[in-house]
């Protein structure tokens, strides 16, 4: 059973050329039915390990080293909601509803902003 559901924005900065980049990971905590609980990462919807371990650690854009990510902003994705009158719609035919959304390009884990040097200082006093 799926418990929480997040997005969470993970910077790298590299150790070897101080080259600095993030990237959006989906986030899924689940329940096991022997009551473990799990965490599964994907990356452009492709499932990857952690990032925030050596085995899933990202690759420098620049120079190509890996590097092990740190948690700089996270989103939880609301599960169905227990509130018996949250907005809903309701799907009539599956198989025709909105059908732009297959041919919809994938929303890029790396396509957003990257944070400027004042923005990296005032979040946590890191230099580059």
């Amino acid at each position: 059973m799926i418990t929480e559901l997040a997005v969470e924005r993970v910077e790298f900065t590299c150790g070897h050329c101080w080259h600095p980049w993030s990237a959006d990971y989906d986030v899924q905590h689940v329940r096991d039915e022997d009551g473990t609980d799990w965490e599964y990462f994907s990356l452009n919807g492709i499932p990857v390990t952690s990032p925030y371990v050596p085995d899933g650690a990202q690759a420098c854009p620049e120079c190509h080293r890996h590097w092990v990510g740190h948690l700089a902003a996270r989103r939880l994705v609301p599960l169905v909601p227990a509130e018996e009158n949250a907005p809903r719609s309701r799907i009539s035919e599956p198989a025709t509803y909105r059908p732009e959304r297959h041919a919809a390009p994938m929303l890029s884990a790396t396509s957003h902003h990257q944070p400027t040097e004042e923005q990296l200082s005032a979040a946590g006093g890191r230099e580059a």
